[in-house]
């Protein structure tokens, strides 16, 4: 299976730069309906995601609910680099599935490290779901 017949690319895409203002991050999230969102830097690079969680918590460290205030205050003071680790174009698809176990979409860079896009976890179980009853009805 091709990697690229379920990447949703870039340009369809929501996703954040670092240099991004909390505030702008926050209205992206509402306008998208995202639970989470890519981040990427000057160059296209992937960066990593930022959540809902991970607004929340840098609301509540600073105690300032005025959405004007989070102007102050950019997409990489709360990224978390660690979370939704891309993958790249050549990964196999139980790879795939093994990661959307814990997240709700893979993010995928090509080999310059430049994001081109997600993998959405309903797309990989949908890829799985229909090998497994088309293989299936092959064998009845």
């Amino acid at each position: 299976m091709n990697l690229f017949y379920l990447l949703k690319p870039k340009a369809t895409v929501a996703y954040l730069h670092t240099n991004h203002t909390v505030r702008q991050g926050l209205e992206t999230m509402r306008a998208h309906g995202y639970t989470a969102i890519p981040v990427i830097d000057a160059d296209g690079g992937y960066v990593g995601t930022v959540s809902e969680g991970d607004f929340l918590w840098h609301i509540l460290r600073f105690g300032a609910h005025d959405i004007r205030y989070q102007e102050q205050y950019r997409i990489m003071d709360i990224v978390n680099e660690e979370r939704n680790l891309p993958v790249r174009t050549n990964v196999s698809m139980d790879e795939l599935l093994l990661r959307v176990m814990d997240q709700n979409f893979v993010p995928v860079i090509d080999d310059r490290s430049s994001f081109i896009g997600i993998i959405t976890r309903k797309d990989i179980i949908r890829y799985f779901y229909d090998k497994h009853t088309s293989e299936g009805a092959q064998k009845g």
